[in-house]
């Protein structure tokens, strides 16, 4: 982690990461480009004011601080198409803006890639090797110079997010309004060494990590009743990776991924409910993602009456990298009064079970037969399930 008052080579290096990609001014880096000078390579304000420019435009969290994603980020960033040969590699995938390129552009041809995420894996390789099957290029799934040639030379069948929309919403239209076979993973944040936030409450210490694991367990339990098969990113002394997470779901196919979240800041006055689903300021989306985290936002807020901190995209690595529509639920901060002590009561976590779960109903459901927000109960939806089960 690398943040304002550090020094040295690895500052070094993200000084000149920024300056090539346009956030600072070449002569601010100290040094030759390509070869900063450790002893003078300072984390400043300048640099601070750099890296939070980069992050917000990257759908990043902005704190200012270099930790792993932001490392990431800036690698990726430096690679546009055609700078390098691509193929998939199952040890250690590729990443970059160029592999997000291409994914876009093989989905604007008709090629079914996926969701755009910028790693190169085998829906990508997939792609890649049936774009060359049709072009009469051997189909070897390396994208270098010919096929990029080949590439260069066709014309979208669409643009945006078109593709990737119809896709979604068909498989999600294709299983039906029924809860039953429906796979979700649940991922409950923090865990093991890593308690989230800890906020001393009278002669109690309350810990998000805990909160969550018991909300997810709760959730779980009803969601098993309707039917739907679950499944948890971790245990309570478990603290995997966003990246570990999203692969859980993905080698269980899961249908959706649903990351519980607590909040927290330096002002007791932050408070309040937001949901993030996959999503960049360029347009790409998961844009069933979207609706799910529109219908979980609405529920929450009708059913708790919480500060509404609104649907927001990110490329968060949980959300990038899942290869199923997946939402991050912020419930709430854990530093502000009011919210820290509904969040410790039964009761309150119930109502989050219950709101998270009728969202997912809603989803599937796609507008038949819906309830108005916030009224519709678990049993109404366990008498729903059971109902249809028997027609």
């Amino acid at each position: 982690m690398l943040r304002r008052g550090d020094r040295g080579q690895a500052v070094a290096h993200v000084r000149s990461a920024l300056a090539s990609l346009g956030y600072l001014s070449l002569d601010t880096v100290p040094g030759s480009l390509h070869r900063p000078d450790p002893d003078a390579a300072v984390f400043d304000d300048e640099v601070d004011r750099a890296v939070r420019a980069f992050q917000q435009q990257r759908g990043l969290i902005v704190d200012g601080i270099v930790g792993p994603a932001t490392t990431r980020s800036l690698t990726d960033a430096r690679w546009s198409l055609g700078d390098r040969t691509l193929t998939y590699t199952l040890s250690s995938p590729m990443s970059g803006d160029d592999v997000m390129a291409l994914q876009v552009r093989l989905t604007e041809m008709g090629y079914n890639v996926g969701r755009p995420d910028g790693v190169f894996g085998p829906s990508t390789d997939g792609g890649v090797r049936a774009f060359q099957r049709d072009r009469g290029i051997v189909p070897d799934g390396v994208f270098g110079a010919e096929t990029l040639r080949e590439l260069s030379w066709m014309r979208p069948k669409a643009t945006g997010g078109r593709p990737v929309y119809l896709r979604e919403h068909h498989t999600v239209r294709q299983s039906g309004p029924r809860l039953r076979g429906k796979r979700i993973v649940i991922d409950p944040a923090h865990g093991g060494a890593d308690p989230g936030w800890t906020v001393r409450d009278g002669d109690r210490e309350v810990r998000a990590a805990d909160l969550l694991f018991d909300l997810a367990r709760r959730l779980e339990g009803r969601m098993e009743a309707t039917g739907m098969s679950t499944f948890l990113t971790r245990g309570p002394q478990q603290n995997p990776s966003p990246e570990d997470r999203a692969g859980i779901a993905n080698t269980v196919d899961a249908d959706l991924l649903i990351s519980l979240h607590i909040d927290g800041h330096g002002s007791p006055l932050a408070s309040g409910l937001a949901t993030f689903h996959f999503g960049s300021d360029s347009g790409r989306t998961s844009t069933v993602g979207e609706t799910l985290a529109e219908l979980v936002q609405r529920e929450l807020v009708a059913r708790t009456r919480m500060t509404d901190g609104r649907v927001h995209h990110k490329t968060w690595d949980i959300l990038r990298m899942s290869r199923m529509p997946a939402i991050q639920v912020e419930l709430g901060y854990l530093t502000n009064p009011d919210d820290r002590a509904r969040l410790c009561t039964d009761e309150f976590r119930n109502t989050l079970a219950d709101g998270i779960l009728v969202a997912v109903k809603r989803l599937y459901m796609d507008g038949r037969d819906d309830p108005h927000t916030g009224t519709f109960t678990f049993s109404d939806l366990l008498a729903h399930e059971q109902s249809v089960r028997g027609a």
